[in-house]
């Protein structure tokens, strides 16, 4: 059995060998945010995600995690997740700022202020990060930070 330093390290890890399997400039855009959601989130939770299912079947792209915030599910059932998340897609990256109740917050708030980026309710998208707005994409992420804490 892991002792919770091996486990973490072991997300460190993932998270390490995930970036640096990324194609450039993906790779040194996605080593930025990291660094930037940590100096944010120093002493958060980390996760990693691969993207498959139980069944080994990938439902979605991998995920790097921080933070910590508990889902409150209607029939009264709750669920711990990550308050930032991390992901390459197939055109760029994606941020998630998960947790914020009003959906049009996001949008309303940053999205115009962002650049070249498409944001919906809890998802940035941008294909490199020469095309936002780095300090509006930080003051997002510690908005969402601040609002699920």
């Amino acid at each position: 059995m892991m002792d919770n330093q091996q486990q973490m390290m072991n997300v460190q890890d993932q998270i390490e060998s995930y970036i640096a399997d990324q194609p450039e400039p993906k790779r040194s855009d996605m080593q930025a945010l990291h660094r930037i959601i940590l100096e944010i989130m120093p002493a958060c939770k980390l996760w990693f995600l691969d993207g498959k299912n139980s069944e080994n079947r990938t439902v979605s792209n991998p995920n790097v995690g921080y933070g910590l915030h508990t889902i409150n599910y209607a029939d009264g059932r709750t669920r711990e997740f990550y308050q930032i998340g991390l992901s390459a897609n197939k055109t760029g990256i994606s941020v998630y700022i998960l947790g914020i109740k009003d959906k049009k917050y996001l949008a309303l708030t940053y999205g115009e202020k962002l650049g070249k980026a498409n944001v919906t309710g809890y998802c940035i998208k941008f294909k490199a990060l020469k095309n936002i707005n780095i300090d509006i994409l930080e003051a997002a992420i510690r908005d969402g930070v601040a609002l699920t804490t």
